[in-house]
């Protein structure tokens, strides 16, 4: 589906979109925790991006599992994938430019296997008499510098003082140029952990001539400010003064903080809100893992989240949606640890109340 030309409003472009989602849009899940249940080893730099390498079959899968329960929106497995990353285990840059762009194709072919396969009992429906197809778009996913370092600075948006503003630029930079050719309808920059990266993303797309829509979306810990004590406000008001951005939101963030910063970034824009959480669990950068918190859902009492668990359950998660809706969210998914049946449970919920 073709967004249009960022000569545009910026709302316009995404309003539209959501229009012929019937007003909201439905985001996939987890792609790593898929992968691991698939039998995917993550234990890598690369993480999820090394199956762009060792088993793209699996990605490809993947994707369809979100298409099948509802997303209209997946997300490329190229959170992690960076030229930097794959000259590390010894590719050339080529190589790496090609894996980079790979990632969006196999979204793609999701994208037309899923439509081909879909039947007009299914979310096909006959209009003026034609067959319209459920919108879905593929967005290219970008992660943070942090993302790239593996060491779980994009949770802390840490990076030290030797970290400027044209070092961010100057790492994105080509990442961004190999995506914006891939075939990708968006541009997701994701998990952005403080403002400074906000102000690279945005520069780029500005530098670049970037030519088609983007989002971008923060990650909080005290749902107050992003992870790094950057003033959510002032992250969302540097989105928002960008044209090419035509959502914000956040992502990878327990539900429980997602309602004030969805208040919080209304305040600083008038572009739609994507909104994406985690299970609700706390990730350790040290161990390397999700350990169970303490979390409350607004219809149930506090409770633990058992450790060998993968999340809250479904119902409890989806709880929040309409409450996230009332306060201005418009395109709802889930971040790590959540699954199909997360998104599934998410476009019912908002399926029941259009």
């Amino acid at each position: 589906m073709e967004l249009g030309n960022v000569e545009n409003s910026s709302t316009t472009l995404m309003t539209d979109f959501l229009k012929k989602c019937g007003g909201y849009a439905v985001v996939d899940g987890g792609l790593a925790t898929e992968l691991e249940r698939h039998g995917a080893d993550l234990n890598d730099p690369l993480w999820s991006a090394k199956c762009l390498i060792s088993s793209p079959h699996l990605v490809r899968r993947v994707h369809l599992d979100y298409l099948d329960a509802g997303a209209n929106i997946i997300l490329s497995a190229s959170y992690q994938a960076t030229i930097q990353g794959f000259v590390a285990k010894g590719m050339s840059v080529e190589e790496a430019e090609s894996l980079l762009r790979r990632s969006v194709e196999i979204a793609c072919e999701a994208r037309e296997i899923y439509y081909d396969k879909s039947t007009k009992g299914s979310w096909d429906y006959i209009e003026s008499g034609n067959i319209s197809r459920r919108p879905v778009l593929v967005a290219a996913s970008v992660g943070s510098y942090g993302a790239y370092l593996a060491d779980g600075s994009e949770y802390s948006g840490k990076y030290g003082n030797a970290v400027s503003l044209e070092t961010l630029k100057d790492f994105h930079r080509r990442r961004l140029q190999v995506l914006l050719k891939s075939g990708a309808d968006l541009i997701a920059f994701e998990t952005i952990p403080n403002k400074l990266e906000a102000k690279a993303y945005a520069q780029l797309l500005e530098e670049e001539g970037i030519n088609i829509p983007a989002w971008f979306s923060f990650n909080s810990k005290d749902g107050i400010n992003v992870v790094s004590g950057d003033s959510i406000l002032e992250c969302a008001s540097i989105a928002d003064s960008c044209k090419q951005v035509v959502a914000v939101g956040i992502n990878c963030t327990p539900p429980r903080f997602i309602h004030g910063l969805v208040l919080s970034i209304r305040k600083a824009t008038s572009k739609p809100i994507v909104i994406y959480p985690n299970s609700g669990e706390t990730y350790n950068a040290e161990l390397k893992q999700w350990t169970a918190v303490l979390w409350t859902s607004p219809l149930s009492t506090a409770f633990s989240v058992p450790e060998k668990s993968s999340g809250v359950v479904d119902e409890d998660f989806v709880s929040y949606i309409n409450k996230w809706r009332e306060a201005g969210a418009s395109l709802f998914g889930g971040c790590c640890r959540t699954t199909p049946n997360t998104i599934r449970a998410i476009g019912s919920v908002l399926s029941k109340n259009p």
